[in-house]
């Protein structure tokens, strides 16, 4: 199969864009012909605010570029990822024109919610999901600015009500059954929104000693850092490693049972999942599908999460894991002391999330998962350009 990726990479590479290589490698290594179109988010240094915000809405220089690379390449299927801000919308009718079945994926609430998290003031927020976002314009939900707010307000208003998504989209994928319900009462086609989770291709954990609790992440407020200071006092005889930087870290250099980690290698994260007794996952967001679970479930490492959104569908409490009260440190707490006084239990939760890995989230799986949803999407655009 001949694919098209279309992807603009943050400036700050996150989870998001590993999950785009993984999947590009994971088809070229099966054979696959992938040619990818990118952005990087680092040119809007260079650019006025003005331009940025028209590029946001609509970019006329992706329209010129996408054509050019689908009549090189001539794609069966073009894969898009991310668009925000510089390929913009643009993309999706440009595609559409030129007769290419299109996927998109999800990473994010970016298409119900300008903020992209659904979080506002430290607290879930749904306000904008299904209507117009008129409340996230008043409170300036983007970076804490209304005028940053309003482009991306005006960018989904315009193509929510041109069906700009709705009408040149062949599938959506979401990557648990949480979020595909929250983009189908935002108002896509139900029958169009598939789910197909992230991945990782990790060989078999080898046996060790494990020792001590495990955070990796971005070190800011959705991720619940606020919340595991607290339980960080309130248990000191817990070993807590914390792998990641951000503007939060100073909420945890003062406790003496934690050790700041600050941003370390794939390898090194892998090397640490492998001596823990298990990872927590404080957010107080509801998080997509982040790739850190899946990465411990491959390690065999149990996960303790807060019982929010996907993370409650996806770590089965006393099975491949422990869920919390979100937003909670007394709950987080209890849940850290319970799992170092079961050493026994957790490594049986492990186990579970290895065999939970291997069922659903290896690469074999996901790669008959994609190309399924690549050829419903094909076989979607030939009907609907029949009728």
């Amino acid at each position: 199969m001949r694919v098209l990726i279309v992807h603009c990479r943050y400036q700050q590479r996150g989870g998001e864009d590993a999950v785009v290589d993984s999947e590009v490698d994971l088809l070229r290594s099966a054979g696959d012909q992938v040619e990818l179109f990118e952005r990087y988010n680092t040119e809007i240094a260079e650019m006025g605010q003005a331009s940025l915000a028209m590029q946001t809405v609509w970019s006329r220089p992706t329209r010129a570029a996408i054509k050019a690379v689908v009549e090189r390449f001539q794609p069966d299927v073009a894969h898009i990822h991310n668009t925000f801000p510089l390929i913009s919308p643009s993309v999706y009718s440009a595609l559409g024109d030129l007769g290419v079945p299109i996927v998109q994926t999800f990473h994010n609430f970016r298409w119900l919610c300008p903020q992209a998290m659904f979080l506002r003031e430290g607290r879930v927020c749904e306000d904008c999901l299904g209507r117009a976002p008129v409340p996230a314009l008043i409170h300036g939900c983007y970076r804490n600015s209304r005028l940053q707010t309003a482009v991306l307000s005006a960018m989904l208003v315009v193509h929510r009500y041109a069906g700009t998504l709705a009408h040149h989209v062949s599938r959506f994928v979401a990557l648990n059954e949480f979020c595909r319900r929250k983009f189908i009462d935002g108002g896509l086609p139900a029958h169009k929104v598939v789910v197909k989770p992230n991945f990782v291709d990790l060989p078999e954990p080898e046996v060790r000693t494990r020792k001590g609790i495990l955070f990796v992440g971005r070190l800011s407020p959705e991720k619940g850092i606020r919340v595991l200071s607290g339980a960080c006092a309130a248990v000191p005889e817990a070993d807590v490693r914390v792998a990641g930087e951000g503007d939060q870290a100073d909420l945890l250099a003062g406790l003496g049972n934690v050790r700041l980690l600050g941003s370390i290698d794939p390898a090194m994260v892998r090397e640490e999942m492998l001596g823990a007794e298990c990872l927590v996952m404080p957010s107080i967001w509801y998080e997509n599908f982040p790739r850190t679970l899946v990465e411990a479930f491959a390690c065999g490492l149990p996960v303790i999460a807060s019982r929010l959104g996907a993370m409650a569908e996806l770590v089965r409490d006393g099975v491949t894991g422990l869920l919390f009260d979100p937003g909670d440190a007394s709950s987080l707490a209890d849940r850290m002391r319970w799992a170092l006084a079961n050493p026994a239990r957790m490594r049986e939760m492990g186990a579970n999330a290895r065999n939970e890995f291997e069922t659903h989230y290896s690469a074999d799986e996901n790669y008959r998962m994609l190309i399924s949803i690549y050829k419903d999407a094909i076989k979607e655009a030939r009907g609907s350009h029949a009728r």
